[in-house]
């Protein structure tokens, strides 16, 4: 029987992944509600995703097998005191980052079954990657459904949850940086002449083949720019600036950077 799955927390997240599941054609609008306490929110995922909305979690959770938690770590505690009530044996499933499984038993209690999950944006179009970390109630059955509904949008990988802090600072905030190098190189082929249209679709593209080399390949990034690299060309060029600003130490201080960050949201 397919599965009722509700949201807790209608915001970017949950819409990533509400439109990444339904893309993929293995679930329908009607398996999904949301909770959302914005009344603006809840009308745009009705009318883009035809999705149920509610504003009360008592009576959305009893109808549900799965509940997803998608809000602001900052306020889960909270949301967790209003869930414990209406919880019976359904698959707890969090997205919110830096929040330990301990956390959620505390609240909850040691019997509750919880996957934390660190998904990123990338899951809209069905190109995310998402990391999965139970506790000790998470059978092998709901870990693998836990697994298929991400794998949905994108690949997943199953991790010790001592693993879950950097998994965030890397691939949850990582389409970020990758955001923000793509706007450099667009504006740096718009200072070099091109329009904006021109400069972006050979940004993107550039990107997105690059990444596509390295994972088809299953080369080490390091080999394939050396081929892209001939002596004294332009490649090289641009490298030497970049390695003189310090680009490669300073992706690295940004990853460290989120993993920090995720750790103190985890002591909120």
């Amino acid at each position: 029987m397919a599965k009722t799955i509700v949201f807790v927390g209608g915001g970017q997240m949950a819409e990533a992944l509400l439109k990444g599941l339904l893309q993929s054609g293995e679930y329908t609008a009607e398996q999904f509600e949301v909770v959302e306490p914005s009344a603006a929110r809840r009308t745009h995922l009705e009318t883009a995703f035809q999705v149920s909305t509610t504003v009360s979690v008592s009576t959305a959770v009893p109808r549900a097998q799965v509940v997803i938690l998608a809000v602001k770590p900052q306020i889960m505690a909270d949301v967790l005191h209003d869930l414990k009530p209406v919880l019976t044996d359904q698959l707890v499933i969090s997205i919110a980052a830096g929040l330990s499984l301990s956390f959620y038993a505390a609240i909850l209690g040691k019997m509750v079954p919880v996957v934390r999950v660190m998904p990123n944006i990338p899951a809209l179009v069905q190109e995310g990657a998402s990391a999965l970390a139970r506790n000790d109630q998470v059978g092998k059955e709901d870990l693998a459904f836990a697994a298929s509904l991400f794998g949905t949008v994108g690949s997943t990988s199953i991790v010790e949850e001592k693993q879950m802090d950097a998994v965030t600072g890397l691939s949850g905030s990582g389409p970020a940086y990758v955001f923000a190098f793509i706007e450099a190189l667009i504006d740096g082929g718009i200072k070099s002449g091109f329009s904006h249209q021109a400069a972006a679709e050979l940004a993107v593209q550039t990107v997105l083949g690059a990444a596509r080399l390295v994972q088809a390949t299953g080369e080490h990034p390091a080999v394939l720019r050396g081929r892209v690299c001939s002596p004294g060309g332009t490649a090289i060029s641009g490298l030497h600036v970049l390695a003189k600003n310090g680009f490669h130490g300073i992706v690295m201080d940004a990853v460290e950077a989120a993993v920090q960050r995720s750790i103190q949201l985890g002591r909120c």
